[in-house]
């Protein structure tokens, strides 16, 4: 039956006064109805649209991993069989409410877009004038369930078997540490230090003396098993008993478990823990040691020394000498590991000449001994001489017989004669310019 433009003024009217659906049955019924003015305008109280996001503590470009966290949290804490505060079931609820359309792509996708009616329960998308209403047609505990599903069963999250492992989420991760990484200087390493790192250790929860029931309350006897820890079915004649599901075999039930430990007793917590690294471990390598009741790995970064280099067990020093102590010998001061060295220098020691210093290197890691240090003796000329050392190399010169081309009689004296060719010095710690367009681009990208 088609209604003339009067009968539906008329159901608007009422509409308008009355409760319930109407204004989205009014957008329906007057959807083809002529307008005397040619704009369409249904006035009524708007209600508040509920910031979603605000509700969950997260920002409006959250991933969906980020959503379901910060439910996961929220939920945990307000839910009414650990909550028994006021408007703790409340609070439950709405961010039930608040998931349920931020996890939902289309629902969300509207939300954002309309802020305005547009999925269950309610008509008339589109509308500036609609608010936002959502009836979900979902228990909030429902929503709860699903949730953890991927995780376990649902008495996961009261403190039975977390499914995120054997101890209640912390700030610092669900486990303790296993693996973690430390920053030695080389001397460190030659010599063995204790170091101070941080890490996450499992400690008993303070908040219920490790009991794992929030105070004041204690744990009851079992209901599915009386208390005996065992139940007892009656099988085709038989009876047969095995543990409780419920309690795990222990007779109790812990209904009010702690917020803190989640009715675990024990907690994973970031502390500093002294690590002693033994003398002679190398860059690279991995130790293990006890922390409390757990073996944790501990991966070495050994920076490198400016006076040492090391090859196994052995070191590598170069020392620098003068001309008059690689000419007549002397005595030279040597870093070592332990402790410095007083080195005798023999006379007529040519540069490069390496010496050696049994046992003064890196102790031998698991084992007896030390590996050794090997001196590399370098000449230090000087590139300024006294009035007076110029005189006495000059007299040096003059007397020396066992020498190959020429030697200047002063310094200042580079002038070049036709049959000679200047050699230009090379910085060796400087490379050479890359000639080709693959180097020139490295060169420029890593300097």
């Amino acid at each position: 039956m088609k209604l003339s433009y009067y009968h539906t003024l008329r159901i608007a009217t009422r509409l308008l006064s009355s409760t319930g659906p109407g204004p989205a049955l009014l957008f329906s019924a007057c959807r083809n109805v002529p307008s005397i003015t040619g704009s369409r305008h249904f006035h009524y109280g708007r209600p508040n649209k509920k910031d979603y996001y605000k509700i969950l503590g997260i920002s409006k470009n959250a991933p969906e991993k980020e959503i379901k966290k910060a439910y996961y949290q929220l939920a945990k804490k307000y839910h009414p069989d650990v909550n028994k505060e006021k408007g703790a079931a409340e609070k439950f609820q709405e961010v039930s409410e608040a998931y349920e359309v931020l996890s939902d792509s289309e629902k969300r996708r509207q939300y954002d877009a309309l802020g305005a009616a547009g999925t269950a329960g309610f008509q008339g998308a589109g509308d500036p004038n609609f608010g936002w209403q959502f009836h979900s047609n979902r228990k909030a505990e429902d929503i709860f369930k699903d949730i953890f599903k991927e995780f376990g069963s649902f008495e996961n999250i009261f403190g039975r078997d977390n499914p995120f492992g054997s101890y209640a989420e912390t700030e610092h991760g669900f486990d303790a540490s296993q693996q973690i990484a430390t920053t030695i200087t080389f001397e460190e390493a030659a010599r063995g230090i204790t170091k101070d790192v941080l890490m996450n250790v499992i400690e008993g929860c303070r908040r219920c003396q490790s009991t794992g029931v929030e105070p004041p309350y204690k744990k009851v006897s079992c209901p599915y098993c009386n208390g005996t820890g065992m139940v007892t079915q009656h099988i085709q004649g038989f009876y047969m008993q095995s543990t409780c599901s419920r309690c795990k075999g222990q007779g109790a039930y812990n209904k009010n478990p702690c917020m803190d430990c989640e009715g675990h007793g024990r907690l994973v917590v970031e502390k500093h823990v002294d690590v002693r690294i033994p003398a002679g471990v190398d860059n690279g390598q991995t130790l293990r040691t006890r922390v409390g009741k757990q073996d944790v790995y501990v991966y070495i970064n050994v920076l490198e020394s400016l006076r040492h280099k090391r090859v196994k067990e052995n070191i590598y020093t170069d020392v620098e000498i003068s001309l008059a102590q690689a000419v007549l010998g002397g005595t030279v001061p040597v870093p070592g590991i332990e402790k410095d060295h007083v080195v005798r220098i023999p006379p007529a020691t040519s540069s490069h000449a390496q010496m050696c210093l049994k046992n003064q290197g890196i102790k031998r890691l698991n084992t007896s001994g030390r590996g050794d240090q090997f001196i590399n003796i370098k000449i230090r000329v000087p590139k300024r001489l006294t009035d007076n050392q110029k005189a006495l190399m000059q007299a040096w010169a003059e007397l020396e017989q066992d020498i190959s081309g020429t030697v200047n009689k002063s310094p200042e004296n580079t002038d070049t004669k036709p049959n000679e060719m200047n050699a230009e010095p090379v910085d060796k710690d400087k490379e050479q310019e890359p000639t080709n367009l693959l180097g020139k681009i490295k060169r420029a990208i890593f300097g």
